[in-house]
């Protein structure tokens, strides 16, 4: 959870460089001044995501809530980027790589834990 969360946060460069976090995360940039602001707000969004489960590391009693946040955010991440943007599923495979096997690991751990309930 610590380095899923550590890797979420560093999304937290969206904030102060929202054209330089689309051009890494998708290869394009928007010019509009909505964007700034969108783009601004997604990438503190995704922060608290990441600290949400750096928190969730430590306190065990919400460690099952941040690993169900987190999973669903990336799972919606994932399932955007391939219904509405499937040309920029090469430019952003790594984190879609990445954000499923953290899915992947968290529905594990909370399978696991359902089990011993």
């Amino acid at each position: 959870m610590i380095v899923a969360g550590g890797l979420t946060c560093s999304m937290i460069f969206a904030v102060f460089a929202p054209q330089e976090a689309l051009i890494s995360m998708f290869g394009e940039s928007l010019t509009e001044p909505l964007a700034q602001v969108v783009v601004r707000s997604w990438g503190f969004l995704i922060f608290m995501i990441g600290a949400l489960l750096i928190y969730g590391a430590f306190r065990p009693i919400y460690r099952n809530l941040a690993l169900v946040l987190a999973s669903t955010s990336k799972v919606a991440f994932i399932s955007l980027i391939v219904l509405f943007g499937a040309q920029y599923i090469d430019k952003s495979l790594l984190t879609i790589t990445l954000d499923s096997i953290f899915v992947i690991l968290f529905l594990g751990y909370l399978a696991k834990v359902k089990r011993t309930d």
